[in-house]
C-alpha cells in the first residue's frame, strides 16, 4: 500500500499483534499498580490466558542466601498439591535453573524426568504436566528467577509466543523487583515498630552504669568477667539468686559489647504461657494459629545483629528447646505458619535462678541445650556475700529515691545503718531498695531511719499459709501421678494455669519427685 506521496507505510498491525499490544500494555498497568505478588501475578496469569493457552502457570524465585528456589506465585487451579505457594527446590537439573543460568527461554514439547533429574520434574510429571516454557526474569545483568507456563497436553511452543512470553516476563521482572523492595521495606516498618512498641514498654525500666555499685572482691569478680566477656560474640549464662541484679549484668555486657548500637531485647520465659513463648520467641503469619489475626515478628528478628536477654531460661519448656538450641548454633529459624526460613546475627546471654545441672540430671532440661548455653557463665553473688558494698548500696539508694520523691537526704542513721548491714537479705538488692525507698517515703527530717524488726513477725505470720498450700498441691500432684500439665494435669485439679503452678512449686520447693516419693518421717 502506497501513499500519495508513492512512500511506503508499514501495514496496518494484524488482529493478533493488536491482543499482543493490549496484552503488554495490561501487564503494564499491574506492574505499576499493584505491589501486592499474589494480586499481581492473578492479574497477569488472567491476561496470559487470553492469548497463550496453559493450565499451569508459576513465579520462581532465586533465593542468594540459601541457594534455592521457591515457588513464589502459582496459578493451577486443577492441582493436587504437589506444588503449592512456598515450596522450595534445587537450582541444578531443573528447567528453570536451566532458565536462570543460561537467561535464555527453556521450551520443552515433552516433559521427561532424564532431561531434568531435579525433584521437582517429578513433581510437575506428577501434576500431569507436559510440555512448558520458562522464561527468566531478567532485570539489567541480575536474573530474578523464572516464569513457568505449562500445559497438561503434549504441544508445541512457537516462536511467536516464546517472544511475547520473553517480553512478559521482563515485566514481570520489574513487578518482582518492586514487589520485594516493597515487601523489604513493610518488613523493616513492622521491625522498627514492634521495637518502638517493645521501647515505649521498657521506658520505665531506669538504668544506669552508675547502679554496678560494689567494691568487694566477689563483684570485682563479676565486674571483671564482664568486661573480658562482652567484646566477644560468647553466649553468656548468669547465674546467681532473685535480686542480684543478673540483668543489670546482661545490659552491662551489651553495652560494652560491638553490638552496643544495636538493640538489647529481653523476655522473661516464665511470663509467657507456654503455648505463646514460641510465637513470642520466633514470630508467627497470620492465621498460623487461633488469634494469630496479623503476622508479627518475634524477639529473634527484633535482637538480629544485638542482643538478646533470656530471664528465666530454666522455665523454657522442654519442646521448644531444640528450636532454641537450633537458632544459637545455625543462627536461623522458621516463623510458625511460615515455611521460609530467617537468617539472624544475635548475642545470647540467659539468666537463672535455678540450679541448671540438677535439671539435666532430672531430665527437666536438655543436656546439649545446657551445655551451649554454658560457654561463659557469670556467677552474680547474693547480698550477704556482699556486705561491705551495703553502705555503697544504701547511699545510692537514698539519693536516688529522694531525688525522685524532691526529699533532700543528708544522712543514715548510724544504727540503721547496723541493721541494714547485719541483715541476710534473702531478696538480696532488690528488697534492700524497697525498704530504702519505704525509709525515704517516711522520712521526715533528711536523716534515713530503717527498723527490720517487723520482718520476721511478718514471715512467721504467713508461714502457716505456704505450709497449707504446699500440702494442697503435694496432694493434687500426688493424685495425677506427679503429671502438672493437660486435662488430667494438677494443673486443672486445683484450677490454675500450668506456668503459675510451676512458679509456686518453686516458690515452695517442690518437686515432682518430692512429690511421689516424700521422704521417710
Amino acid at each position: 500500500m502506497s501513499s500519495e506521496t508513492g512512500n511506503e507505510v508499514s501495514p496496518e498491525p494484524s488482529a493478533q499483534e493488536h491482543e499482543h499490544l493490549r496484552l503488554l500494555l495490561e501487564i503494564n498497568n499491574a506492574v505499576v499498580s499493584a505491589l501486592d505478588p499474589q494480586e499481581l501475578f492473578r492479574a497477569i496469569s488472567l491476561a496470559l490466558s487470553r492469548i497463550v493457552q496453559h493450565d499451569y502457570s508459576s513465579l520462581i524465585l532465586y533465593e542468594p542466601r540459601l541457594c534455592h528456589f521457591r515457588l513464589y506465585a502459582i496459578d493451577f487451579p486443577e492441582g493436587k498439591g504437589l506444588l503449592h505457594q512456598e515450596v522450595v527446590f534445587q537450582v541444578e537439573n531443573s528447567p528453570a535453573g536451566e532458565a536462570y543460568t543460561s537467561r535464555q527461554p527453556v521450551v520443552v514439547d515433552e516433559l521427561h524426568r532424564q532431561n531434568f533429574p531435579a525433584k521437582v520434574t517429578s513433581w510437575l510429571i506428577e501434576e500431569g504436566i507436559k510440555s512448558a516454557c520458562w522464561l527468566p526474569l531478567l532485570r539489567g545483568e541480575r536474573c530474578l528467577g523464572a516464569l513457568c507456563i505449562a500445559r497438561q497436553s503434549l504441544s508445541h511452543w512457537e516462536p511467536k509466543q516464546i517472544r511475547l512470553l520473553s517480553e512478559v516476563a521482563n515485566q514481570i521482572a520489574i513487578a518482582v523487583e518492586n514487589a520485594l523492595a516493597y515487601r523489604e521495606i513493610k518488613e523493616l516498618r513492622d521491625k522498627l515498630a514492634r521495637e518502638r512498641t517493645y521501647l515505649e514498654s521498657e521506658i520505665s525500666t531506669y538504668y544506669d552504669e552508675d547502679q554496678m555499685i560494689g567494691r568487694c572482691p566477689a563483684w570485682q569478680e563479676v565486674l571483671r568477667q564482664i568486661a573480658t566477656v562482652a567484646p566477644t560474640d560468647a553466649t553468656v549464662l548468669i547465674l546467681g539468686e532473685t535480686g542480684t541484679g543478673k540483668e543489670l549484668v546482661a545490659r552491662s555486657i551489651h553495652r560494652q559489647s560491638s553490638r552496643a548500637k544495636s538493640s538489647f531485647i529481653k523476655l522473661n520465659c516464665s511470663a509467657v504461657p507456654g503455648g505463646l513463648l514460641e510465637s513470642e520467641l520466633f514470630g508467627h503469619r497470620k492465621g498460623a494459629f487461633t488469634g494469630a489475626v496479623t503476622d508479627q515478628i518475634g524477639r529473634f528478628e527484633l535482637a538480629n545483629q544485638g542482643t538478646l536477654m533470656l530471664d528465666e531460661i530454666g522455665d523454657m519448656p522442654l519442646d521448644l528447646q531444640p528450636k532454641l538450641l537450633r537458632v544459637l548454633q545455625e543462627q536461623q529459624f522458621e516463623r510458625l505458619g511460615s515455611p521460609q526460613t530467617i537468617r539472624v546475627d544475635i548475642r545470647l546471654v540467659a539468666i537463672t535462678n535455678r540450679d541448671l545441672p540438677e535439671m539435666v540430671r532430672q531430665r527437666q532440661f536438655r543436656d546439649d541445650l545446657y551445655y551451649r548455653l554454658n560457654v561463659f557463665p557469670i556467677y552474680v553473688p547474693p547480698l550477704r556475700q556482699r556486705r561491705a558494698d551495703i553502705p555503697l548500696l544504701v547511699h545510692h539508694f537514698m539519693r536516688k529515691y529522694g531525688s525522685r520523691m524532691r526529699r533532700q537526704m543528708h544522712a543514715v542513721d548510724p544504727a540503721s545503718m547496723k541493721q541494714l548491714v547485719r541483715a541476710d537479705w534473702p531478696g538480696n538488692i532488690r528488697e534492700l531498695e524497697n525498704v530504702i525507698e519505704r525509709a525515704v517515703i517516711l522520712s521526715r527530717d533528711g536523716v534515713l531511719r530503717v527498723s527490720l524488726e517487723r520482718r520476721p513477725v511478718l514471715r512467721r505470720e504467713v508461714a502457716p499459709m505456704n505450709d497449707a498450700e504446699r500440702d494442697h498441691i503435694l496432694s493434687a500432684l500426688r493424685s495425677c501421678g506427679g503429671r502438672i500439665a493437660g486435662a488430667n494435669g494438677a494443673a486443672a485439679l486445683l484450677g490454675m494455669k500450668r506456668t503459675t503452678l510451676n512458679s509456686r512449686m518453686r516458690k515452695l520447693g517442690i518437686s515432682r519427685t518430692t512429690a511421689l516419693h516424700p521422704a521417710p518421717l
